[in-house]
């Protein structure tokens, strides 16, 4: 079905990755915590093909619950590139060491989010071959779509809370859902074995052109960019190279339409059906089919909401850490003594100086000093620019992916699209055209990456598709099958393709670009995935694999202070805390392990 959407201006006829926009799924109605709601519906809905279709519509539509609520906690803030910025963070227990079986964000929340589409995509699967009077080739097809989605969640699942149940049958009964888990390698060989299906399947297309009818749908390319990227977890180094020169095959490659801008207009409503794309989040002007990442990323200036304030909440803070990873464009790296010689040594609290606006006034200065912050060094009428230096000739997605110190933001929060500027301390955002948060009185990095600009998005909700994979995170992950093949200069020439489109100085060009060996490229495509992939969803999981999330995210400063919400010069709002080596993955659901006698609560979690 053809969805209109009408407030795009542009007669564009979208259609949702669900084959059908109505019908939420009655099947599969059994939280797998493993609560019974209900008995998933087994006569009507496999009656008739329409009403099979609107089912797995139902499966589809799963995909929208994590991205319903800023407060699900999208995986950015469980990395080490950004922090969660309101008052409900500590209830992200797995940050502050008081996580356990009985925690939501930190249990129960994905593992009911995720089963639940696999209770979905099962009852597709096994009860699709029954329907009487259905096409056989979309029988087959959306088989193999449900599969891979299947996969999905069970990939996320197995990272989280290493190894889990493998469900593959429609569950009827409660009673039927007390497999015990398989481990992680098991659970590894069990995807690769359901993508190799969805790519064998002959009705599964390689890829849909951005005006075909089915665009949204689960192609053969999203099957090999799924299977490589378990292949990785398995170290089955060749497999998933030769995956992901398959995604390539099936015609997938870099959005370059906007030249230098391409990285920031990749994430532009115009372009979210471009070539690039590979597996998204469909998402039109609905409440029950968006995302909510405008809202969780932006700020005030954004377009006001129904109580008329600027519907975006910054819930979701950049990491000074992260920010500063980012290289020089000539590939060098940031150092702050090259910008303020002496910062580096300087007490953290003391450095707020170098971020106050020009001219303060009195009482700005008597806060500022209160603070810590060393007034010496103040330039009443040069202090902005000389911040703004520290941001210049950088990586250019730093500007595209974060709002920096002094730069501008163009909003619409009077209904008119002006230009904001992001100042500390803040006044008005109508008086100085000052840029206005959640957080005014702290000076965080905001996202600007997935944030409308001007009258963009005119929602509390947001109409773009958030990509879930897409092919430059596919160019990096074959760099590093590469580069553990010992192929260092087919790995490079990756990493350049992604380079090249941001405008970032190619490896291998210059004294800072060479790659010395193996180990320093595989720092160099990690450096990678976070510069590019900022905001996707996908650096948690790089980083327990790669097993650099301990150090990451919980590192500790000059002062000895561990890393948690902090202002750009590194003064904390709050303090993580590593609860144990037992955190590298999630405990289970505590209800789960009551109801499945057979369950086995993971290690430091009893």
């Amino acid at each position: 079905m053809n969805k209109i959407n009408i407030n795009r201006g542009r007669g564009l006829a979208k259609t949702m990755a669900a084959v059908v926009l109505v019908g939420m799924s009655t099947a599969g109605c059994v939280d797998m915590d493993l609560t019974p709601n209900g008995k998933p519906a087994e006569g009507n809905v496999w009656s008739s093909p329409t009403l099979a279709e609107q089912t797995i519509a139902g499966v589809y539509n799963q995909l929208y619950v994590d991205y319903s609520d800023v407060a699900n906690g999208w995986f950015d803030i469980w990395s080490s590139t950004m922090d969660y910025g309101i008052g409900i963070a500590p209830t992200f227990n797995f940050l502050f060491a008081t996580n356990s079986p009985s925690s939501v964000k930190g249990s129960s929340a994905p593992w009911q989010r995720f089963y639940k589409g696999i209770i979905k995509a099962n009852d597709v699967i096994g009860n699709l071959p029954m329907v009487e009077g259905f096409d056989e080739t979309k029988r087959s097809r959306y088989i193999s779509e449900c599969m891979f989605l299947r996969c999905w969640w069970y990939y996320r699942l197995n990272i989280l809370y290493n190894g889990v149940p493998y469900y593959k049958d429609p569950i009827k009964d409660i009673n039927e859902a007390k497999l015990a888990r398989s481990t992680q390698d098991e659970v590894w060989e069990y995807i690769v074995d359901d993508l190799t299906s969805c790519i064998n399947n002959p009705d599964l297309p390689d890829k849909y052109s951005s005006d075909d009818a089915n665009y949204g749908h689960i192609t053969k390319g999203a099957a090999y960019a799924l299977r490589g990227k378990v292949y990785l977890w398995m170290k089955e180094w060749k497999k998933a190279a030769d995956d992901f020169q398959a995604v390539k095959d099936c015609g997938y490659t870099l959005y370059k339409g906007a030249g230098e801008e391409s990285y920031k207009k990749l994430f532009k409503v115009e372009n979210e059906r471009c070539d690039e794309m590979i597996f998204s989040l469909q998402c039109i002007d609905h409440p029950d089919y968006t995302q909510k990442k405008n809202r969780g990323f932006g700020n005030r200036c954004l377009p006001p909401d129904p109580s008329g304030n600027g519907l975006g909440w910054n819930n979701y803070i950049i990491n000074p850490q992260f920010a500063e990873s980012y290289e020089n464009k000539d590939g060098s790296k940031f150092d702050w003594d090259d910008i303020i010689p002496g910062y580096n040594d300087m007490g953290i609290d003391k450095r707020m100086v170098y971020f106050l606006r020009n001219n303060i006034t009195e009482i700005e200065r008597k806060n500022a000093v209160a603070a810590g912050a060393d007034m010496s060094k103040y330039d009443v009428s040069g202090n902005e620019e000389r911040i703004k230096k520290a941001y210049e000739n950088r990586d250019p997605r730093m500007a595209m992916s974060i709002i920096t110190p002094y730069a501008t933001f163009v909003g619409g929060v009077e209904g008119i699209p002006k230009e904001y500027v992001m100042r500390y301390p803040f006044r008005s955002y109508t008086t100085y055209g000052d840029l206005k948060t959640d957080t005014s009185l702290k000076f965080y990095y905001l996202n600007r990456k997935f944030v409308g600009e001007g009258l963009e998005l005119p929602n509390i909700y947001s109409e773009l598709d958030l990509p879930f994979i897409r092919y430059a995170d596919v160019l990096l992950n074959w760099a590093e099958a590469l580069n553990e093949l010992d192929d260092l200069p087919g790995a490079i020439s990756k990493v350049n393709e992604v380079r090249e489109r941001a405008g970032a100085q190619l490896l291998g060009t210059n004294k800072f670009t060479q790659v010395t060996g193996k180990t320093d490229m595989h720092q160099r495509i990690m450096n990678e995935r976070h510069w590019e992939l900022i905001g996707e969803d996908v650096i948690y999981f790089d980083e327990i694999r790669w097993r650099t999330w301990k150090d990451l995210k919980f590192y500790k400063d000059k002062e000895g202070k561990m890393n948690g919400m902090t202002q750009i010069w590194g003064t904390r709002t709050n303090n993580y805390a590593w609860g144990g080596d037992h955190y590298w993955s999630l405990p289970i659901p505590a209800r789960e392990m009551q109801m499945n006698p057979n369950m086995v609560q993971n290690p430091g979690w009893d």
